[in-house]
């Protein structure tokens, strides 16, 4: 990790200062009156600052010579009780405190001063001008002392506290001295390369450090580096598991060693038990570094892929995926898994226990009457999963045309996903039983396959994005190399494969050794992009039924609800997602089963605009219309419509925008360049993804640099088409 706080003396970064916790305050018992509101706290064993404490001595002594005349008390008793005050209180107290001399002196001479003015009031009468005088001298007297010796005491006092945390940073500075030279000596004869450590932190959960180093000039890169980092690792025999992760550092010329000294990816952990409100726009967590730190992932404009052989914990990854997007207030999920709906049934059973078309589930927290699916559309079909893409696709064009207003008012191209709006994240579990070549034959297949592949080239601006998941990432398994090309985000699962061509396949050239991230649940993450980061080793967190179903229950009342133009745009396809005949069998058992009963009741033409639940199988009667005849729109925050017929979901469609001249397929092929962001597309990737030959599509795509639509970066080999906006 880079440095922030470096000592000069000592060239090594400080650990930050560690603060002690606050104490709580004092609670009153039930029943009690809490009188320290209206009565001022008396603690007798309080100690007195130099006025109270001197007015305290004044006033003590007045009295005691006031008693001592009265009472005809011997006149040398006051002076032998004050200097027994001052060997006990003034010297023996002081030093087992450990006190400066100015301290001592101070106290003693004060208790000398005091008995021997009650002694000689006592003497000459202590209602007379003098003795008052003096009296009030000697306050001030010893007030002025003692105030002079509480700041010599709190400077002293300072210094032996700094000289404490001198000793303790020598301390911990020799720990980090030796890990610096030994580290430094290890680069150098491992990989060949005299580095300078001027870093060295380590982690809080005790399970490793980091070191960041200087590198000379030359030839000497941070790759370098990296490409030991298993030869370091072993050089420093550290435990099975445990491995030297290599990055450069916060400036070129900088490397960074993150070093794992417990093998924490081969522990198992639990999914958090924490389902408080997340946001696609802050970062979702998906599992742990090594480090324990949680690494967190960015899916508001990016896809992702998950490669993962069986065995590898890729199920159970996908449950910590639908968890993290259940936890946040602006994402609506829908799920397809040609497996017979799998990855979805745990995240629906809880809202069907509440409808009575599943039995209750022994034990275990029970649903409320409110409680909603945990994923908003769940397709087990090919030709399900079809008719939610078809409406993700009319989604996008409906938000593109009706939120210009929207994104025009906050100067943005992507449109603000919030509550009202929320992104629609799709996750496609074994995207090879959708997405591999075998199934080009079925035409529903083949529609589909062209579907998904379009939504994740063209709907980034609008707030829908997909996450996909498969056994590898070879081109028979995902049809061809669009869909890692449209993933900035990255999981390779590496338990159960030895080779590590996932990896490589996801994270090309990335210096991973995946011999050690061989536990259940372990792969390597990264993200490309502004806010991604470098392939990293992670451990996901394991999850079960229970905890879906727990993450359902307390997510549901903040989940939201499919805005009034998009559920308008997706029309019955979404709508009557829920009823009989496309979803009976998540309750009648298989669709086997489901289609000796019939295919259900007749589709209901009424719109339904408010994006809720419309099971066929529970209406009983049809929605009162609103009162004022109009359909519900939704409200922006901060936007009022001026004209309510221009924000009507029955408006007239606006008129789409004029197609790009040249053929059909170039519009299809700019939003694709467009999605692709600065990266660009080659020539081959356009043509094979509208089926046509290098050359009309290069011709093509060159008319299009010359009106202006795209941008050609030149580059030999490399050369891409890049899109104005990110040119």
């Amino acid at each position: 990790m880079p440095p922030n706080d470096v000592n000069p003396a000592l060239n090594l970064v400080n650990l930050p200062e560690h603060k002690p916790p606050k104490p709580k305050p004092r609670t009153r018992g039930k029943g009690q009156k809490n009188s320290a509101t209206w009565v001022p706290p008396l603690d007798w064993a309080a100690t007195h600052g130099p006025v109270t404490g001197a007015l305290s001595a004044a006033t003590g002594a007045g009295a005691a010579a006031l008693l001592g005349a009265a009472a005809h008390m011997p006149v040398g008793l006051p002076l032998a009780v004050g200097a027994a005050g001052a060997l006990g209180h003034g010297v023996a107290a002081g030093v087992r405190r450990h006190l400066t001399g100015r301290t001592l002196a101070t106290r003693a001479a004060s208790w000398l001063l005091a008995g021997s003015w009650v002694s000689w009031a006592i003497a000459t009468g202590p209602l007379s001008w003098a003795a008052a005088g003096t009296l009030a001298g000697l306050g001030v007297g010893i007030g002025a002392a003692a105030s002079k010796a509480a700041i010599r005491e709190e400077a002293a006092e300072l210094e032996r506290m700094s000289a404490e945390a001198r000793t303790a940073a020598k301390a911990m500075n020799a720990d980090r001295e030796a890990i610096a030279r030994e580290w430094a000596d290890r680069i150098r004869r491992v990989a060949g390369i005299q580095v300078s450590v001027f870093a060295v932190e380590f982690w809080k959960t005790g399970a490793g450090f980091s070191l960041a180093a200087e590198l000379p000039g030359g030839s000497a890169t941070w790759d370098r580096v990296a490409s030991s980092a298993r030869a370091l690792a072993q050089d420093a025999r550290l435990p099975l598991g445990c491995t030297v992760w290599v990055e450069e550092g916060d400036r070129q010329g900088r490397v960074v060693l993150d070093v794992a000294t417990v093998n924490v990816l081969g522990q198992e952990f639990p999914y958090p038990d924490d389902y408080s409100a997340l946001s696609i726009l802050t970062g979702i967590p998906w599992g742990m570094l090594p480090n324990s730190d949680v690494a967190q992932v960015m899916l508001r404009e990016a896809c992702a892929l998950i490669l993962g052989p069986p065995g590898s914990g890729k199920s159970t990854f996908v449950d910590v995926v639908l968890a993290g997007f259940a936890r946040c207030t602006d994402v609506l999920t829908f799920v397809v898994d040609l497996k017979a709906g799998a990855a979805g049934i745990p995240w629906v059973r809880p809202w069907l226990e509440t409808k009575g078309l599943k039995p209750p589930r022994a034990g275990g927290e029970r649903p409320g009457p409110e409680t909603r699916p945990g994923v908003d559309w769940l397709a087990s079909t090919p030709r399900e999963a079809l008719r939610m893409f078809e409406a993700v696709l009319r989604i996008n064009a409906a938000r593109q045309q009706q939120y210009q207003d929207l994104m025009d008012a906050a100067d943005t191209t992507l449109l603000p996903v919030s509550a009202e709006i929320p992104q629609i994240m799709v996750v496609v579990d074994e995207g090879a039983e959708l997405l591999s070549a075998a199934s080009f034959t079925d035409r529903t297949m083949k529609d589909l396959q062209a579907a998904v592949k379009k939504a994740m080239r063209t709907t980034r601006a609008m707030g829908i994005r997909l996450v996909l998941t498969a056994v590898d990432g070879n081109v028979s398994a995902l049809g061809d190399t669009s869909v890692r090309k449209f993933s900035p985000v990255g999981v390779a699962l590496t338990s159960g494969e030895s080779s590590g061509n996932n990896v490589q396949k996801l994270f090309p050239g990335a210096k991973a050794n995946t011999r050690q991230l061989t536990a259940k649940g372990c792969g390597v993450i990264g993200a490309a992009g502004a806010e991604g980061f470098a392939p990293t080793g992670f451990k996901g967190w394991k999850t079960s039924p229970s905890m879906a179903r727990t993450a359902v229950i307390a997510t549901s009342a903040r989940r939201p609800r499919l805005d009034a133009v998009s559920a308008a745009a997706a029309g019955d396809d979404y709508t009557r997602r829920w009823d009989t005949d496309r979803a009976g069998w998540l309750w009648i058992g298989t669709q086997a089963a489901l289609d000796t009963v019939g295919t259900g009741p007749e589709p209901e033409t009424r719109p339904v605009a408010s994006g809720g639940l419309n099971l066929s199988a529970l209406r009983d009667r049809t929605p009162e219309p609103a009162a004022d005849g109009q359909t519900n729109v939704i409200a922006f925050p901060g936007h009022r419509p001026q004209d309510p017929a221009r924000t009507s979901l029955h408006k007239e469609p606006a008129p789409a925008p004029a197609a790009p001249a040249g053929p059909e397929w170039l519009a299809e092929a700019i939003d694709a360049i467009e999605s692709a962001a600065s990266m660009g597309l080659k020539v081959a990737a356009v043509a094979d993804m509208v089926g046509r030959d290098r050359k009309t599509v290069r011709g093509a795509l060159q008319a299009a640099v010359e009106r202006g639509e795209l941008h050609y970066r030149d580059n030999g080999p490399q050369s891409v088409f890049v899109h104005p906006d990110h040119a």
